[in-house]
């Protein structure tokens, strides 16, 4: 049970960091010295940022279930 939640736990962390570097930049912060200084004033107001947005929280919730569960197996093994 500790493999498949640590397997997940791997995969899910490398989607995380995809989906967090596709986003668009905000302006103001790491964005800007890298080239995105564009700023935009309605972020996330495309349907494609949108459904981003809403993958990268529901791959951010499996993370969070994944260390959850990890810490309690590792806390509560015999």
């Amino acid at each position: 049970m500790t493999l498949l939640f640590t397997i997940l736990l791997m995969a899910s962390s490398a989607i995380m960091i995809l989906l967090v570097l596709l986003h668009k930049g905000r302006g103001g912060g790491m964005s800007d010295m890298f080239g995105g200084g564009v700023s935009s004033s309605l972020g996330g107001s495309s349907v494609a940022e949108r459904n981003l947005d809403r993958l990268t929280v529901g791959v951010g919730a499996i993370w969070f279930a994944c260390v959850i569960a990890l810490g309690l197996l590792y806390a509560y093994q015999n």
